[in-house]
Order: C-alpha cells, then sequence, then structure tokens
C-alpha cells in the first residue's frame, strides 16, 4: 500500500476531513486472529460520522476460524451465549492508506473495543502489541522493527466457467486436484536470480512500487495477474518452508539504539556478546527463556511445523548465536553491522504467522528480561553447526501445534505471565480448533499409503 506520512497528532478528522475531499467512499478493515483483514466498505459520510467513537463490528471475526467456520469450543469474546454481539471498531486515522490497486480508494484500520468497558478487546492483534510496546514507551524507549517474509508462488488455473485467474480459482481448482498438481510460475530452484523476476516483470515491481510490509498487497496484485502467493509455512514436501523473521531493535527517545556497547566488554560470558549492552544480554535472556512457552504465536497453523524440523534451514531449538543463521535467535552487531543497526533477527516465525502477535510476543519477552534481569541461559551456538540441527543440543521446541499450545496454555506459563489468561484462553482455544479439525481429516496420503495395504 503506499503510504501517506501522517504523524500521530497530524491525524486529526480535520485533516483527514480534506484528504478525503474528493472521495466518496472509504475502506475499513481489522485483523483477526489467524492475521486476516476483516473488513467494510463504506460511504465517506458514514465514515466520518464514525471515525471518532467508532462503530459495531460483528465480534463473530474471533468467534470462527480463517474458513469462517466457528469455534467448536465456545469462547468469551464471540459465542452464542453474548449472541455473537457487537464490538466497537475504532478507525486508527494515523493509519491512512490509499489502495493502488483499487483505484486509489482511502484504507484505515480499526482496533476492537469491548462494548461495555471501551477496553481493548484481549485477543485484537493491535491491542495486544500496542499493550506490549507501552512498558518500552514508559520507561523511555521505543521498539523499532521490520518484517521479513517468504512466499512461494503459483500459476492460478482458469476458473472452469470462465478465462479469469485468480485465487478462488486455485481454490476451486484444489477441490477437484492434488496440491502437487499446482503449477508455479517458474520451475526449480533459483535463489537470488536477477533473470527470473523478468518473466514476470509487471507483478513483481508492482509488489516492490507498492508493498508495505502487508501480505494483503501481494495476495491482491497476485490475484490481478493469475498468480495465487502462498505464504504458508511449508507449501511443498522436499523444499524449504516459508520464514516471517522478524528483526526487532530497542532505541532510546534521541534514537540511540539502546542494544549497542559502546566500549567492547573484555568480560563478556561470551565472545559473541562483546558488543551488546546490559539491557541487550536481559532482552535476549527474556527471549530465550520464553520461546518454548510461545511456540503457537511463531507456529499457529498445523502447517507450521513441517517447516520447523531439522536440516531445512529453521531452527528447531532455543538457540541463539552472533551472525548464526542455524539459531533461533540471530544476533546482528558489530563488526557485521553497524553499531546503529544492532538488532535481533527472530528466525522461529513462519510466513503464516501473524506479525502483530509476533511483534507484540518478542517484545513482551524482551522486555520480560530486562524488568527482571535475567541472564542468559544458554551458551551461544558453535561454529560449524547444521543449519535447522540439533548438534549443540539445545531445547528442542514443539514439534507439532498440539504440544505448543499444550505449553501455551498450560498453568504458570510464560503466555500466561505476560498476556494475561483472557487472551491466551481464547488465542489457546483457537488454536484447539485447529487441532481437533486436523485430527478429524483423512489425508490424500494416508489413503494412498494405507488403502489397498492394510
Amino acid at each position: 500500500m503506499s503510504v501517506v506520512e501522517i504523524t500521530a497528532p497530524l491525524a486529526t478528522l480535520e485533516n483527514i476531513s480534506r484528504l478525503l475531499e474528493l472521495d466518496n467512499k472509504v475502506k475499513l478493515a481489522g485483523i483477526d486472529v489467524d492475521g486476516i483483514l476483516r473488513g467494510k466498505l463504506v460511504s465517506k459520510k458514514k465514515f466520518l460520522s464514525i471515525a471518532k467513537d467508532g462503530f459495531g463490528f460483528c465480534s463473530v471475526v474471533f468467534g470462527w476460524d480463517m474458513h469462517d467456520r466457528t469455534y467448536f469450543k465456545e469462547l468469551t469474546i464471540s459465542n452464542k451465549e453474548n449472541g455473537y454481539r457487537d464490538l466497537i471498531a475504532v478507525p486508527d486515522l494515523s493509519s491512512y492508506r490509499r489502495i493502488p490497486w483499487e483505484n486509489d480508494v482511502p484504507f484505515f484500520l480499526v482496533s476492537f473495543f469491548d462494548p461495555d468497558t471501551r477496553a481493548p478487546v484481549s485477543a485484537c492483534p493491535r491491542g495486544l502489541l500496542r499493550a506490549a510496546v507501552a512498558k518500552l514507551e514508559n520507561a523511555g524507549y521505543k521498539a523499532m522493527a521490520g518484517a521479513e517474509y517468504e512466499f512461494y508462488q503459483f500459476r492460478a488455473p482458469p476458473d472452469a466457467t470462465g478465462p479469469e485467474q485468480n485465487s478462488s480459482s486455485t481454490a476451486l481448482f484444489l477441490k477437484k486436484n492434488s496440491a502437487d498438481t499446482l503449477p508455479s510460475i517458474t520451475e526449480g530452484m533459483f535463489g537470488y536470480s536477477l533473470t527470473r523476476p523478468v518473466h514476470n516483470q509487471e507483478y513483481y515491481y508492482s509488489i516492490f512500487d507498492t508493498c508495505q510490509a502487508f501480505r494483503y498487497v501481494v495476495k491482491s496484485l497476485g490475484s490481478k495477474h493469475g498468480i495465487t502467493p502462498a505464504f504458508m509455512a511449508k507449501p511443498r514436501e522436499g523444499l524449504p518452508g516459508n520464514s516471517g523473521h522478524m528483526h526487532i531493535s530497542i532505541v532510546s527517545d534521541t534514537g540511540k539504539n539502546a542494544f549497542f556497547r559502546e566500549e567492547p566488554d573484555p568480560s563478556a560470558p561470551y565472545p559473541d556478546l562483546v558488543h551488546l549492552s546490559d539491557l541487550g544480554r536481559q532482552f535476549l535472556a527474556g527471549l530465550l527463556t520464553g520461546l518454548p512457552d510461545m511456540m503457537p504465536i511463531f507456529g499457529p497453523t498445523i502447517n507450521s511445523y513441517k517447516r520447523l524440523v531439522e536440516n531445512y534451514w529453521a531452527p528447531v531449538t532455543v538457540s541463539w548465536g552472533l551472525e548464526h543463521r542455524a539459531a533461533s535467535i540471530r544476533l546482528i552487531a558489530p563488526p557485521t553491522a553497524s553499531p546503529k543497526a544492532t538488532r535481533f533477527e527472530v528466525r522461529l516465525p513462519g510466513a503464516d504467522a501473524n506479525p502483530h502477535f509476533v511483534l507484540a510476543t518478542v517484545v513482551a519477552l524482551g522486555w520480560r528480561g530486562v524488568e527482571k534481569k535475567l541472564e542468559i541461559p544458554i551458551p551461544p551456538l558453535g561454529e560449524g553447526g547444521d543449519i535447522g540441527g540439533v548438534r549443540d543440543k539445545g531445547v528442542r521446541l514443539a514439534k507439532n501445534l498440539k504440544d505448543a499450545n499444550e505449553m501455551f496454555m498450560r498453568e504458570g506459563s510464560v503466555a500466561r505471565e505476560v498476556f494475561g489468561d483472557d487472551f491466551v484462553d481464547h488465542f489457546g482455544g483457537t488454536r484447539e480448533h485447529e487441532v481437533m479439525l486436523w485430527q478429524e481429516a483423512v489425508t490424500d496420503w494416508e489413503v494412498r499409503r494405507y488403502i489397498e495395504t492394510v
């Protein structure tokens, strides 16, 4: 999406009204627990009337899954007992964008609030992230972050009723055909290629020119070009999966990087830490001690754990290291990075993870380490460790969503400590739903393997 620079103090209703002077409609969307945009198209008149105090938005977006199937277990935010009542959706005026592939229609993100208390809804991704960041801001710091997403791209087959190619035709195709028959837009592996994008130049450059780290951009533009982008963690057997690495640093109110140590520390417990500040070490300790309890955030789907396996360029243990891509937490610091670029890359999340939840978790875990002055519990990964291997015998993270969610939801988990019971019970309940659907499913692999031989 194209970004219009409106800082928070300037994002007034009066200024927004002027920006919308020639428009007659506005698009609004909030984010559900799966990171999917759920929204409405309203008239400009309607938008201006609800921009300050918000409007009713059906709570069912927190009561059903990514395919609009209500959760098997009644959760507190939206259920039969409360009649799937409305929440209050309040537009964030500072999120103003225009969507270039939809004739520049104005767009705003919304946050969800309880209609009785006006408190943020516990499972609202933007609210959870806002609460996590507020703790840093109260201490005089700000969080800086960057998302690094990977995705596969498949050629969308023509719709059976016409020549149009889009994500809907792909879904229809997959109802009748094996996923293995869905063609890639280019064949084979060719990392860092400069020639492959030439074959689909208009598509690639459209993404480059408009994308602001929103999967919505890629999916929408892909649909226009007859391409189905796949952000699944592991869309193809035998190939590496799609990561959703998150880079994060903390800066002071003056913009100074708080992770960088001005003078190298000759007494650092490990050579990897000589340029990392005390605050940075505590932040790292908070991440490492909290990772096992937060795996459903980083790997929210059944498919997530097909990526998190040994020897496929994805971390599987609680681990860290300076410029080490086999680690769950990669420290990026001098001498390979500039002091102002000192940061952590959290390499656990897949491209299927909700980025708001991931960032909220990284900030909350790291700041927990700072508040508790935690010490780094394990040494860094040794040199020569296999990518995604367990050579260094670190704590093995959960191998599937069921085990991960049980850790997340258990009494006394770090998740409950940093996010509270309301969020954990809701999000954990949604993951129980995913596990149940998977346990009920009969896959092609099972039928092919057992139909004749057992």
